[in-house]
Parts: structure tokens; C-alpha cells; sequence
């Protein structure tokens, strides 16, 4: 589909050395952390300017051509995987930090930028932006936005959506829209900003971001928590709540993600007891270091009502910094250790330990382990089916089958098959478990509205056979 013709008026757009046919770099932008899986687009294309990224969009519309938004190939839905081929549209030039608004406590940033570095510009002014996903130091607040990215400290500050004022958005046709204000109320017409929050890059392409901001926190207290039971971990975390806290943070971890991470992850050896099962990770912040002291003793008395070993608090912000990267790396890990498969399930926090009991069951029934850890104070809760040795019959058979019969316990218990990860590719045939027909039509008319020739994303969200 990409022609010599198409090809030369792309390099005319953002010139010759931003424009790549060669196959290392379309296998390089064909693939995420998504399992193995790789889908390379026929060209990839690097512009830095709204203006390039419209001229791109006519020209992809003009021809039919498919268009894939492609950031930091962080993400773990196969979101940006070319599965029609076409045009590989990377907005890794298009990072800068435009502005930060102190009197307004706003930022003007373009998708480009990567997330921890946008948290320390503003933290440098005193600001905090709290959405904190696990990829902070390398995926794009373009990213974030495609797939409404949460994270640990969702269950206190919340997630994306809840950040984003107004975004500048290149259309399929290449026209370019803002979606609201630079406001922090808005009941002017239908809400564009939160349909473009999540919508995976397929309803156009996201070219400037306006986000809210808070004032930085100055303290903060974080405690390990081990259980000998795994579902006692799980039934403590809705407990922590109904005693009044709040936490800035409340992760799960059972004893596998632990074992395993610290094996790839150069942290303290946490010299775990054999009969732990699993661990709570809560962080409590504020301005107020007395406040958070009777905050945690009141963890304390919650979590000493289950069997748990030795609370360990993190005494120095070398053993806070350990502690979290600890959990920040488990996926890694898992992925060095072996073959696998990553669900994203979210349920009421409440419904946590059926869920966690439910999945377990699911495994044995259907010969497979998993590795469950994430955050829990939301009740997301991401499973990790890890092949080991199975054979590659029944990681082929048995794991769909298995992955089915999880998204149907999570509906049954008023939840739904992502939280924060995205539909992307590998979650679309699911979606039927979650919404009803006419649901799915009514988006997928928004989808044709937007995009009429089903150039952007393709392929993507939707089961295969909606029309």
C-alpha cells in the first residue's frame, strides 16, 4: 500500500531522515510488551509538529492508508501492533514540556514526553502530577492517555482522565480539533476530552495535552505487610478502608511475584518466611507526619487482625525507593522467567478475595499457574499466566479457554476485563463478556463517525466480527 509515490511525499512532510522502511526498525516499532507478539507497519514515520502529523493524516486519508499512533512501545494490550500494516506514526520527537502554569496549577505538554520526567519538571516547581504507572520512567503521557493509564497511587489521587483538561487531536481527515478548555469545570456540549481518554488511538491522534495539577506532598509512610494467607491479604485491603483510611497506595503481591523479582531485581532479600503467601504494599502521604503516624498505627490494628508476620516500615527513603522498586518490577520479571500471558481484571475492592480465589481455581481446573499482584485498593488486580512447562498444545487450548473463564468470574462480580491496560488487540474477542451488542454498536458508530475510511488503529478494541 505504501507506494514509492506515498513514500516520497511523506519524506516531503518531515524529510528523508525521519522516514524508515528498513525491516530492523518496522520490527522494532511493530511490537510492545505485549507477550512475543510483533506486527511491523509497511513504513514508519517520525514527525514533530502538529502541522506534519495533519499532512500525514490527509495523506493516509486521501489513500485509504492504515495509521498506528506509536509512543513509547510500552504498553501491554497490543495497542500499537500494525496488524493492517500502513503508516507507523512514532511521536517520539513531538517532547516537549510547553509550559507550567504555577498560577493555574497546569502543565501544556506534548504526548512525547515521558512520564517521570513530566512529574519532576513539575515537582520542581512545587506540583505534583500523581498518575504513576508502573512504565513511568519510559512510557509517554501520550500513552497514558491512550489507554487512561492509572497505576499505585490511582487509589487515592485517581487516574488519567481525571488529569486531563483539553487535548489538541489530529483527525483521520488531518483536521486538528481541541476537545474542551483550559478549565477546570466544562458543561459546554458533549465531552470530547474523556472520549479521547482511552479510546487507544483509534479516533485520532492526540498532538497536545492540557493537564490539571496539585500541590506536592511533603511526607509519606510505607509499610510492608506479610500475610501467611493470600486471601486474608486480599480481604484486608476493603478492611483498611472501612476503618476510615485512605492510602495514597495499597499494592498486593503474592509470594511467587516477590521470590521471583528478587531474583531479577538487585533489592534487599526480604528474608521471607517459607509459609508467606503474600504481601500488602500501602503508602500514606500528607503534610502532616503525625497525622500519617496514627494513619499507619491504624493499618497496624487493622492487619493485626489477620495472621501476618512482621511488619516491615520502610525507615529511610533508601528502603522506600527498594520497596517499590520491588513491585515495580514484577512484570519484568515475570517476563525473563518465562512465557506468559498478562490479564488486567478490576473488581469492587470488596469482591478482591472471590476474584483472587476464583482465578486460582481457574488454573488448577485448567492446568495453568499464575502470578497475581496490582492494585489492590482499586481491586485491579493483574494475573500473570506463566507456560512454565507446559506444552505448547495446552498453552494453546487450555490458556484461552482459561483467560474466558476469568473475564466471566470478573463480570459476575461487577467488574470488567481492564482497568488500566487497554482492549488493544488481544483483549477485543472479550468484549462481548462485558458489554451487549447494541453497547458495542453504539461505540463503534462513534468509531465510523470519527473515522469513516477505519484508517486509524484498525483492528483494534472491537471483536472481529462487528460491523
Amino acid at each position: 500500500m505504501i507506494t514509492v509515490d506515498i513514500k516520497n511525499k511523506l519524506v516531503e512532510v518531515v524529510g528523508e531522515q525521519y522516514v524508515f522502511t528498513d525491516q530492523e526498525t518496522l520490527n522494532d516499532y511493530g511490537k510492545d510488551h505485549t507477550e512475543d507478539l510483533v506486527f511491523p507497519p509497511s513504513i514508519v514515520v517520525k514527525p514533530a509538529s502538529t502541522q506534519q502529523v495533519s499532512a500525514i493524516m490527509k495523506l493516509a486519508f486521501e489513500h485509504a492508508i492504515p495509521v498506528v499512533p506509536i509512543g513509547a512501545r510500552t504498553g501491554l494490550s497490543g495497542g500499537i501492533l500494525a496488524v493492517h500494516k500502513g503508516i507507523g506514526l512514532s511521536l517520539e520527537r513531538l517532547n516537549q514540556i510547553i509550559k507550567i502554569d504555577e498560577q493555574n496549577l497546569q502543565v501544556i505538554t506534548q504526548p512525547g514526553v515521558i512520564t517521570e520526567v513530566l512529574q519532576n519538571a513539575v515537582a520542581e516547581k512545587g506540583l505534583f502530577y500523581p498518575v504513576d504507572p508502573s512504565s513511568k520512567g519510559s512510557c509517554f503521557i501520550g500513552g497514558n492517555i491512550a489507554e487512561n493509564s492509572g497505576g499505585a497511587r490511582a487509589v487515592k489521587y485517581g487516574v488519567t482522565k481525571d488529569y486531563v483538561l483539553n487535548l489538541e487531536v489530529v483527525l483521520p481527515n488531518g483536521d486538528i480539533i481541541n476537545t474542551a478548555a483550559n478549565t477546570l469545570k466544562n458543561a459546554t456540549g458533549y465531552n470530547l476530552t474523556q472520549l479521547m481518554v482511552g479510546s487507544e488511538g483509534t479516533l485520532g491522534i492526540v498532538t497536545k495535552i492540557v493537564l490539571k495539577l496539585i500541590p506536592a506532598v511533603q511526607h509519606n509512610v510505607l509499610l510492608l505487610v506479610p500475610f501467611f494467607k493470600m486471601e486474608e491479604a486480599a480481604v484486608a485491603v476493603s478492611a483498611i478502608f472501612r476503618a476510615g483510611i485512605v492510602p495514597s497506595a495499597l499494592e498486593f503481591m503474592e509470594r511467587d511475584a516477590i521470590d521471583w523479582t528478587m531474583k531479577f531485581t538487585e533489592v534487599p532479600d526480604l528474608n521471607l518466611r517459607p509459609e508467606i503467601e503474600a504481601h500488602l504494599l500501602i503508602e500514606v502521604d500528607g503534610n502532616y507526619p503525625e497525622i500519617l503516624m496514627n494513619e499507619a498505627e491504624k493499618i497496624l490494628t487493622v492487619v493485626e487482625q489477620f495472621q501476618i508476620d512482621e511488619v516491615l516500615f520502610a525507615d529511610t527513603q533508601d528502603q522506600k525507593n527498594a520497596l517499590w522498586k520491588l513491585r515495580r518490577n514484577v512484570a519484568e520479571a515475570v517476563k525473563q522467567n518465562t512465557v506468559y500471558k498478562e490479564e488486567d481484571t478490576v473488581v469492587p475492592r470488596y469482591e478482591l478475595p472471590k476474584l483472587l480465589i476464583g482465578i486460582k481455581a481457574i488454573g488448577e481446573k485448567n492446568g495453568f499457574k499464575s502470578i497475581c499482584y496490582g492494585h489492590a485498593g482499586d481491586g485491579n488486580l493483574h494475573v500473570n499466566i506463566v507456560k512454565l512447562d507446559m506444552t505448547d498444545e495446552l498453552w494453546q487450548t487450555k490458556v484461552p479457554k482459561g483467560v474466558k473463564e476469568i473475564f466471566e468470574l470478573t463480570k459476575s462480580l461487577n467488574g470488567t476485563i481492564s482497568g488500566e491496560h487497554g482492549i488493544g488487540l488481544v483483549q477485543k474477542e472479550f468484549m462481548s463478556i462485558v458489554f451487549s451488542e447494541i453497547e458495542l454498536h453504539l461505540m463503534y458508530q462513534i468509531k465510523k463517525i470519527f473515522d469513516p475510511k477505519n484508517i486509524m488503529n484498525p483492528g483494534k478494541i472491537f471483536p472481529s466480527d462487528i460491523n
